[in-house]
C-alpha cells in the first residue's frame, strides 16, 4: 500500500499544529494556568516548551519520517535486530485511546455549547464528536484531514485573535492579565516550585501531543524537503500563540464575570458563555468557536492500517465502535458514576488525564528520546542526520551532550517530582 503524504507544506504545519493546539490549549492550558496561579507557571511552561518540547518533537517526527510507518512498525524499521523498542508503539496506541476517552467528552461539551449553547445529554454530543472526527478521517489524509483542518485552523486562529482583543476591553482585563502574566513569589510559596515545574512540563508535552506517537504519524507523511527542527519550531510557535491568546481570552473574563481562575476543568465553560452573551454578535462567534474544537483521530487509524493491514474505511468502522464505547466512562463520571474516584480521589476525567499527562506522555517522551540518542536504539548520529535533512534550521553536533545526558535527566527528575 502506497504511503499517504500531505498535499502541501502548509497542510502539514496546520494539521500538525491542529493536533497540538486543539483542546490542549483552549481548554487545558487556561485551567492548569489558573490552578497554578498564573505568572511563574506561564514562564516555566515557555521554558519547558523550548528546552524539552521542541527537541522531543523532532525525535517523534524523525522516527516517523525515518521509519515511514506509524509507531510500532516505524520502531521495527529503525531498531537494531533483536531489540524491543517497538513495544513502546503499543503503549502509544493505548495512550491515544486513553486520551480520546476523555478528549471526546471535553469536545462533546464544546459541541453542547455549539449554536444556541444547547442543553442536552452529554453522551449524545460525545458520540457525535466520535462520528464526526472519524468521518473526516475516512476520506483520507489529503481529501479529509488536511482539507478540513486547513480551513478550520486558519479560521480558528483568526477567531481567537478577535476574542482576545474583545476580552482585553472588559472591565476586569487589567486584573486578569496581571494574574495571568505577572510573576508572584506567593504562587511559588503556595504551590511549591517543584509542582509548578512539573505541571509546566506535563502541559508542554500535552499541548504538543508528545510521547504517544501523535506527532510521529505526521512525520511519516512528511517529505524530506524541510528540516525537522525548523518545522518543530514553527508548530511550537503556532501552538504557543494559541495558548497565550486563550489565556488572554479567559482570565480577563474571569475577573469580569466573577469566576475563580482556579476553577478547574470547567473554567472555560464558566467564562466563555457570558463572554459571548455580552459581546456584539456573540452568538455567531460562539457558534464558530465551539464548532472548531473537533478532535483528531488520525494516529489511531494509521496504527490500525499499518499494523493490521486493514483499509482506512474498516479502521474507521472498528474504531468508531471502540471509541464510542470507551468514551462513555468519562461521560458517566459526571452523572451515574459521579461518586467513582479511581485514582488519588480524582473523578473519571481527572483520573484519565492523570494517567496520560503524568505517566504516558513524560515516559513516552523519554522512550523516544532514549531511542534517538542512545547506542542501544537508533543512535544520535542517525537521528540528527534525519532531523537535519532538507532546508531550514539544523541541530548542531555540540548539542549531543545535552540530548544524551542533560535532557533525559531533566525529564526523569521532573517526572519523579510530579509523582512524589
Amino acid at each position: 500500500m502506497q504511503r499517504e503524504s500531505f498535499g502541501s507544506r502548509l497542510g502539514f504545519l496546520l494539521v500538525s499544529a491542529g493536533c497540538a493546539i486543539g483542546i490542549g490549549n483552549v481548554w487545558r492550558f487556561p485551567y492548569i494556568t489558573g490552578k497554578n496561579g498564573g505568572g511563574y507557571f506561564v514562564l516555566f511552561y515557555l521554558v519547558c516548551l523550548l528546552l524539552l518540547g521542541v527537541p522531543v518533537m523532532t525525535m517523534e517526527l524523525a522516527v516517523g519520517r525515518g521509519g515511514r510507518k506509524s509507531a510500532v512498525l516505524a520502531y521495527k524499521n529503525l531498531e537494531k535486530p533483536g531489540s524491543k523498542w517497538h513495544i513502546h508503539g503499543w503503549f502509544c496506541l493505548a495512550g491515544c485511546y486513553l486520551l480520546m476517552m476523555y478528549y471526546t467528552t471535553v469536545t462533546g461539551w464544546m459541541v453542547n455549547y455549539f449554536g444556541k449553547f444547547l442543553p442536552g445529554p452529554m453522551a449524545i454530543f460525545t458520540e457525535l464528536v466520535v462520528v464526526t472526527g472519524l468521518i473526516v478521517c475516512s476520506f483520507g489524509l489529503q481529501k479529509g484531514l488536511e482539507r478540513v483542518t486547513k480551513v478550520m485552523m486558519i479560521c480558528l486562529l483568526a477567531l481567537i485573535v478577535v476574542l482576545a482583543v474583545h476580552s482585553l476591553t472588559l472591565s476586569g482585563a487589567a486584573e486578569g492579565m496581571k494574574f495571568y502574566l505577572l510573576p508572584s513569589v506567593d504562587t511559588i510559596r503556595e504551590h511549591g516550585l517543584g509542582s509548578l515545574i512539573t505541571d509546566a512540563m506535563n502541559q508542554a508535552f500535552f499541548t504538543l501531543s508528545l510521547g504517544i506517537g501523535a506527532m510521529e504519524i505526521f512525520g511519516s507523511y512528511m517529505s524530506d524537503e524541510q528540516t525537522l527542527p525548523g518545522e518543530a519550531v514553527r508548530i511550537c510557535i503556532l501552538d504557543t500563540f494559541v495558548a497565550l491568546m486563550a489565556g488572554a481570552i479567559i482570565f480577563p473574563a474571569c475577573f469580569t464575570f466573577g469566576v475563580a481562575p482556579g476553577e478547574g476543568p470547567a473554567l472555560i465553560f464558566q467564562t466563555l458563555p457570558p463572554l459571548f452573551v455580552n459581546m456584539s454578535g456573540g452568538r455567531f462567534w460562539g457558534t464558530l468557536f465551539f464548532l472548531f474544537m473537533l478532535a483528531v483521530f488520525e494516529n489511531i487509524l494509521a496504527v490500525c492500517m499499518d499494523t493490521f493491514g486493514i483499509s482506512r474505511k474498516k479502521a474507521v468502522l472498528v474504531n468508531g465502535v471502540l471509541l464510542a464505547l470507551l468514551s462513555l466512562p468519562c461521560v458517566f463520571g459526571y452523572n451515574i458514576w459521579s461518586d467513582f474516584h479511581p485514582i488519588l480521589g480524582k473523578d473519571v476525567l481527572d483520573s484519565e488525564d492523570f494517567l496520560v499527562s503524568n505517566l504516558l506522555l513524560p515516559i513516552g517522551s523519554l522512550v523516544y528520546l532514549l531511542f534517538c540518542v542512545s547506542k542501544w536504539g537508533w543512535g544520535f548520529d542517525k537521528y540528527v542526520a534525519e532531523a537535519n535533512k532538507g532546508k531550514g534550521l539544523k541541530f548542531a553536533k555540540w548539542l549531543k551532550p545535552y540530548f544524551q545526558f542533560i535532557l533525559p535527566a531533566l525529564i526523569v527528575v521532573i517526572f519523579l517530582q510530579g509523582l512524589l
